[in-house]
């Protein structure tokens, strides 16, 4: 998998459209290097749907994002 433009293209389109509050209830998906990131400086990062977080959650409770799901299934193409 490449971190070409078409995900910083998705996320920066995304980040508008995430300040609902639903996003709280998914587990999102993060580039891997950024997840690095975060676990070990606690840094926030962006996911595929543009919501920025510090994941620390157990994200096997949760349903996937469909918005991180769409993007990346369209990523794989």
């Amino acid at each position: 998998m490449s971190s070409g433009t078409l995900f910083d293209e998705k996320v920066e389109e995304k980040i508008s459209t995430t300040d609902n509050g639903d996003h709280e209830r998914f587990a999102h998906y993060f580039a891997k290097k950024d997840l690095d990131k975060a676990f070990f400086d606690g840094a926030k990062i962006t996911a595929l749907c543009g919501k920025q977080d510090t994941p620390t959650r157990d994200f096997t409770k949760y349903p996937v994002c469909p918005e991180c799901k769409e993007t990346f299934e369209k990523m794989k193409e």
